[in-house]
């Protein structure tokens, strides 16, 4: 590592002082981290490192007899050790460790490996805290009383608003005067007449007439109740946007437009769960099928053609069961900054045990209730969409009054009805009763459509006529298709809509 002015040696000190004596607090990783960045010198690493190790070989007490023969074997390193008279440097340490500081030494320790890591990259963090300021002693104690009083967290968003305001001021130009309201008019008209708002295609019939696609800067909803199918229409989705061919029953493999980079996020099934149906949607083979590794026909050469596309496909997987606000953000600017990534699927909108202790954090320790915290990840959503320039599709379980509902709308979703209020579409899909069986009767014995399964309600589309209605579907869970029928409203009004089919090209 390039040297630096940002080490704190009496917290070095300190740290690897108390850590000898008692090794059990490296057992307390959610609140300890304690890597080889945080040590510059060769033999702080060296020593710290040894009594890492023992510990995570067992070792309860470590002693200098256990230190020497683990150097023992480690030429180099003994050869350092020695030289430091490491046993006389551990005495020493070990004597003048305050246990009951041990909290205040660590975040000193890591704020200054914060401060060093940015000043190695060339982030001058001189006005926040300069070491080599000798001249002005009163800056210099308030900058040590600022940094002291700073939580770690504090000082790394700091140094993140500077570098976000440089790049407002010098990139986004997001300090720019208000527009007047005609500017650019004409401009837009035209453009809309060429190119107008859609975006690329979600699958299945009369949906893209209803949401217009998937629509960069927007933030879509799909709710439902547990096993209605909210996880598998969004691997349909995704795998429609992201793989150029698919299975069809009828045609065979058939083209499915460009392959555009997509990522889906699970927050709680594994990397293998969403691959076997990603493989059934693409191949139409049912998954079960793919589970038991029992295939009629011609499946099992369609599931190797459908993982054949799937390895050749921009579409990408983060498993994240435990996350916060900032995880979820920065797991999309990694594929994004990685992959390009513009489609992005998040399974699904819940609480965790890290946004919790985030947000409690952020909230000065007051406890926030589920909806807030729920309303909260809704908002860095929307906020991700229109930063980043990408469309976000998620998902939520509803609450229990949505058996008896007339108008299935935000009032359903469970935790927050206010999530509603960020999404540019909401919709909810629901099993077909019996009461709607009946209702629909006339319908269904003048045109012919089959008796739908599924039902899926629209309740909010901004910049889009088709709101509270429903559109019908057949579907086949196994395969994770959902195939929007007909659409009438939530009187059971038949609707006369056509199907927009959003054709996308290469761009050479």
């Amino acid at each position: 590592m390039a040297k630096s002015k940002y080490i704190d040696v009496p917290a070095i000190v300190q740290v690897i002082g108390c850590v000898y004596k008692t090794p059990q607090l490296l057992d307390y990783s959610d609140k300890y981290t304690i890597t080889e960045d945080d040590f510059v010198d060769d033999f702080h690493k060296i020593v710290f490192g040894t009594i890492y190790k023992l510990h995570e070989l067992g070792a309860e007490k470590i002693t200098l007899n256990s230190i020497t023969d683990y150097l023992s074997t480690r030429p180099k390193s003994e050869a350092i050790f020695i030289k430091q008279k490491g046993e006389e440097w551990i005495s020493k340490a070990t004597e003048n460790a305050e246990s009951a500081s041990f909290d205040y030494y660590y975040n000193r320790m890591k704020k200054m490996t914060l401060l060093r890591a940015m000043d190695i990259h060339g982030i001058d963090v001189s006005d926040i805290y300069d070491p080599d300021n000798i001249i002005d002693i009163k800056k210099r104690q308030q900058q040590e009383d600022f940094v002291d009083n700073t939580s770690l967290e504090g000082l790394a968003q700091i140094i993140q608003d500077k570098i976000d305001d440089i790049k407002a001021t010098y990139v986004d130009g997001s300090w720019g005067q208000a527009y007047q309201a005609g500017d650019g008019i004409e401009s837009l008209i035209e453009e809309l007449q060429q190119s107008p708002e859609v975006g690329v295609p979600l699958y299945g019939p009369l949906i893209n007439t209803v949401t217009r696609g998937a629509r960069l800067k927007k933030l879509y909803l799909r709710s439902a109740a547990t096993g209605i199918g909210k996880s598998r229409s969004m691997i349909a989705d995704a795998c429609n946007i992201g793989c150029n061919r698919l299975y069809d029953d009828t045609f065979g493999w058939i083209r499915n437009g460009t392959s555009e980079s997509t990522l889906f996020i699970t927050t709680e099934q594994e990397l293998s769960e969403v691959q076997t149906m990603m493989l059934a949607f693409i191949s139409c083979v049912n998954e079960e099928h793919i589970l038991n590794g029992r295939y009629e026909g011609d499946e099992k050469d369609r599931v190797i053609e459908a993982a054949k596309l799937l390895k050749d496909s921009p579409i990408y997987v983060e498993v994240l069961p435990d996350f916060s606000l900032q995880d979820v953000e920065n797991k999309i600017k990694k594929n994004i900054r990685d992959h390009d990534v513009k489609y992005v699927f998040f399974d699904y909108l819940h609480t965790s045990l890290k946004i919790l202790e985030e947000i409690t954090k952020r909230a000065g320790g007051v406890k926030l209730r589920e909806d807030n915290v729920l309303f909260m990840l809704s908002i860095r959503l929307k906020d991700i969409c229109n930063k980043y320039g990408i469309f976000i599709m998620t998902a939520t379980q509803l609450n229990g009054s949505y058996v008896d509902s007339d108008t299935p709308d935000q009032n359903l979703l469970r935790g927050a009805k206010a999530i509603a209020d960020k999404v540019d579409y909401g919709s909810i899909i629901l099993n077909v009763t019996k009461e709607d069986t009946e209702n629909l009767e006339h319908i269904l014995t003048n045109t012919g459509f089959k008796s739908p399964v599924l039902k899926i309600s629209i309740y909010k589309n901004r910049r889009g006529r088709y709101k509270g209605i429903y559109l019908w579907c057949d579907a086949d869970l196994g395969v994770c298709r959902i195939k929007p029928m007909f659409a009438t409203t939530w009187n059971y009004e038949l609707i006369q809509i056509n199907n927009l089919k959003i054709e996308t090209v290469d761009n050479f």
